[in-house]
């Protein structure tokens, strides 16, 4: 795809000063409306527990695998080669706002994109996930981890810039992968079962996991930074293996570093999002790691969530991504039985309790969003 070809293609230039002077005056006022827009939007407003005209709805995975569209423009291309090509992104990103009417995009990436940017000897092996070839497991292997520069990932700044040009009054929602579930793919070398190397690092050397843990810290804070400035309207930060540890270990040993990735964006202004999967026992502390939003996966129904979360967050979440391969019917049903228990909180995003499963049929997920608008409302 060219430039040219691209959804904010290039414009060409004009001799005239004039003609120049009233196109930067027209798109001045094309981004003040724009920025307006996104914060008037539903999806922003919930985030800040506003009141809102129906509940927003986004899906985690909803850019990829389960669209004919994404399969066509990824034929052929790695996936983390795909992450750097900044009209790709812009593409890919926009196909589910296109084809569902989503109230959010999220940035196309991967989560280890930024380790691979500061030069991390990785790949991410279809059917297999991301594979790191020198796992991280000692002192000396810290070396490898240096400081992330918005240079590193000029594409995600030039995707950006793409997407909210286009995107208009949606919001754009970046993305990190939290640092412990980095940690855990640069200590086991690849996804894990067990993460057993893991915790043999978190139990037997806390200092060299506080470090480790420090340093991802540093540069997902440095990822979010370049994403918020080039436009993201929140953010949203994975910890999708971190279900595996007890709450006091997660007090302990990663919710520092949580925090500390949190705090480094809270100048921003913009909503701060927490997902794991299977945290059903660590929602409170998720919370409290810094989050304005916590994402519940669908094993805790949301009014219970709200009882451990506590006051003053507001929850997204939580419908059994499986639910979708049900009839019309049982999707409605488990879609009312989420809304109901969302019914008095202070604000809610409807998303699923995980990502968009690969098989899913897509009429489904823009069947879903229609049901939720139209049964919410106000």
């Amino acid at each position: 795809m060219s430039a040219n070809d691209s959804p904010a293609g290039h414009q060409p230039t004009t001799p005239h000063d004039d003609v120049k002077r009233d196109a930067t005056d027209v798109k001045d006022v094309k981004d003040v409306q724009g920025v307006q827009g996104v914060q008037e939007s539903a999806f922003l407003k919930a985030c800040r527990r506003e009141p809102v005209p129906h509940t927003p709805v986004w899906f985690m995975r909803q850019a990829g695998r389960s669209l004919p569209e994404y399969k066509k423009v990824r034929e052929g291309i790695p996936m983390l080669e795909s992450c750097m090509r900044p009209e790709l992104v812009t593409e890919i990103t926009l196909q589910p706002v296109r084809r569902h009417g989503v109230d959010a995009a999220i940035y196309f990436s991967d989560i280890v994109v930024p380790l691979k940017a500061i030069g991390i000897d990785l790949d991410i092996k279809p059917g297999v996930g991301p594979v790191v070839e020198r796992p991280i497991r000692t002192r000396a292997d810290l070396a490898q981890l240096r400081d992330l520069t918005p240079e590193d990932v000029a594409y995600v700044t030039e995707a950006i810039g793409l997407l909210t040009a286009e995107l208009g009054a949606t919001p754009l929602i970046g993305f990190a992968g939290a640092p412990f579930t980095l940690a855990s793919y640069l200590v086991e070398g690849g996804p894990s079962r067990n993460h057993e190397h893991t915790k043999a690092l978190m139990y037997g050397d806390p200092q060299l996991w506080a470090d480790l843990l420090d340093r991802l810290a540093e540069i997902t804070a440095a990822f979010l930074k370049v994403q918020i400035e080039a436009g993201a309207s929140a953010v949203q930060l994975f910890d999708s293996w971190v279900g595996a540890l007890a709450p006091a270990d997660y007090r302990r040993s990663v919710m520092p570093a949580s925090r500390k990735v949190f705090d480094a964006v809270a100048g921003y202004g913009v909503p701060r999002i927490h997902f794991g999967v299977g945290t059903g026992e660590l929602l409170g502390l998720m919370g409290e790691a810094g989050a304005d939003v916590v994402g519940v996966d669908w094993r805790v129904p949301l009014d219970e969530a709200a009882r451990r979360v506590g006051p003053g967050r507001a929850l997204q979440g939580n419908l059994d991504p499986a639910v979708l391969f049900s009839s019309t019917e049982a999707v409605e049903q488990k879609t009312r039985e989420v809304l109901d228990a969302a019914a008095g909180l202070e604000g809610h995003v409807f998303n699923l309790g995980h990502g968009v499963l690969p098989t899913t049929e897509p009429d489904a997920l823009t069947r879903l969003v229609e049901y939720v608008h139209t049964q919410t409302a106000r």
